[in-house]
């Protein structure tokens, strides 16, 4: 069940025509600024809850816009939404409008659904693309049709994920951070993607375990030279990445990397996830 409300601050229940998907929501609502993350703890607590209020709200006074609804009024409409919904956990999609009616606030909530366990132990195969973002710090809505040929490709292929790439240089997936892994050192983008929020994270963790971190895109052709490779994204956390483009990441295997930041990850999400 995949239900959408407007908030003005109070909530309203939005009749879509198509609730099939958040994708399919956010092509019937006004364009704009969006970010998605899951609940923990029951449907009362979300990682980075903050940081993801930050990436709606801080744009909005360049674009000359003021939202209808304050951080502090979204996480009561938060709170309210998720509080009876039927569900053990939430999958969320805030987004602000920045077109028509802009500063408008809607909430789409659905069910989550966690990935296999398998995803986890045996790792999945992503494929490349072309697209990119046209403003990448800016996570926005009409991303996802200018992401339609990937989608579709996605599809397609039956692969997990799609790889944004620009010129051989791997950016960023299309609904995730991507990341290889190269004599024990990680090797990620910084420029030119968005920065997730469960980046952050992870490549803190990364580091606190004493991982070392080289910022730059990977190159399609140093990939017979990684060792590894995963991807991170709120609703999966870290996923590894065993096949890109039909050739096999080091072994085929899981790395150790991988399943390392998976654990500390885990670990982590359970002591600082905040209180909606």
């Amino acid at each position: 069940m995949l239900t959408v409300y407007t908030l003005t601050p109070d909530l309203h229940a939005l009749g879509l025509p198509d609730v099939s998907s958040l994708d399919a929501v956010s092509r019937q609502l006004p364009q704009g600024l969006y970010s998605t993350f899951r609940t923990y703890a029951g449907r009362t607590k979300v990682l980075g809850l903050e940081m993801h209020l930050h990436r709606l709200y801080d744009p909005l006074p360049a674009l000359g816009i003021r939202a209808q609804v304050s951080p502090s009024e979204l996480r009561a409409a938060l709170r309210e939404g998720l509080r009876d919904f039927p569900a053990q956990e939430a999958r969320v999609r805030v987004t602000v409008s920045t077109t028509e009616g802009a500063g408008m606030v809607f909430m789409a909530l659905e069910p989550l659904k966690a990935p296999d366990e398998t995803v986890y132990q045996r790792g999945v195969r992503v494929i490349l693309s072309p697209v990119e973002r046209k403003t990448p710090r800016l996570k926005t809505t009409s991303f996802i049709g200018e992401s339609d040929s990937a989608r579709q490709m996605l599809l397609q292929s039956g692969a997990y994920e799609a790889l944004m790439t620009r010129n051989g240089r791997i950016l960023e997936g299309l609904t995730s951070n991507f990341y290889a892994v190269k004599n024990g050192v990680i090797i990620t983008a910084r420029e030119g993607i968005l920065l997730g929020v469960t980046r952050r994270y992870v490549l803190r963790l990364a580091r606190s375990n004493g991982i070392g971190i080289e910022y730059r895109p990977p190159r399609v052709e140093e990939l017979p030279t990684w060792d590894e490779a995963f991807i991170t994204s709120s609703g999966r956390g870290v996923v590894p990445v065993t096949e890109v483009a039909g050739q096999p990441v080091g072994t085929g295997q899981v790395g150790e990397i991988a399943r390392l930041l998976r654990r500390v990850y885990d670990e982590y999400v359970v002591k600082k996830a905040e209180r909606i």
